[in-house]
C-alpha cells in the first residue's frame, strides 16, 4: 500500500458516516475523502471485499448515499473503501463536497492540502 500512487485528490475532513452491511447498520467518520473513496475511522469490524452502503453527512447538504467495496481494514482503527456506484447526481455532490474541502483546507494550510500519498486511503480508494 505505501507504494502506490495516488490518482486522485483528497482531503482529511472530520464527516459523519452511516454504512449498512449485510445485517447491520453502524456509524464512523469520514477522516479521508476522495472522489473514489474514503477511510472510515470506527472499531467496527468489516471484511475486505464487503460491499456496503454509505451515507455520507454532509453539515448542510443532506446525506450522500453511495455503494462502496471495503477494501482494506486496519483492525480497531478503520477501514478504507472504494466507491462502486451511486447515481449521477449523487457522484456530483460527491465532487462537489471534495472540491469544497480542498478548497477551505487549502486556505488554511496555505496550498499545501490534497497531495496524492499522503493519506491512509489507498489508490483504489
Amino acid at each position: 500500500m505505501e507504494d502506490e500512487r495516488r490518482n486522485t485528490e483528497r482531503v482529511r475532513v472530520d464527516l459523519e458516516v452511516r454504512w449498512e452491511g449485510i445485517l447491520t447498520i453502524l456509524k464512523g467518520q469520514i477522516v479521508d475523502l476522495s472522489t473514489t473513496g474514503c477511510f472510515i475511522l470506527t472499531d467496527d469490524k468489516v471484511s475486505v471485499g464487503e460491499l456496503i452502503r454509505l451515507e455520507i453527512q454532509q453539515p448542510k447538504e443532506g446525506a450522500i448515499c453511495l455503494w462502496a467495496e471495503v477494501i482494506y481494514q486496519m483492525t480497531e482503527i478503520g477501514f478504507g473503501v472504494r466507491f462502486t456506484g451511486a447515481d449521477e447526481s449523487e457522484m456530483k455532490r460527491l465532487e462537489w463536497l471534495v472540491k469544497a474541502e480542498l478548497h477551505r483546507a487549502r486556505r488554511a494550510d496555505g496550498g499545501r492540502a490534497g497531495t496524492p500519498g499522503d493519506s491512509p486511503v489507498s489508490d483504489n480508494a
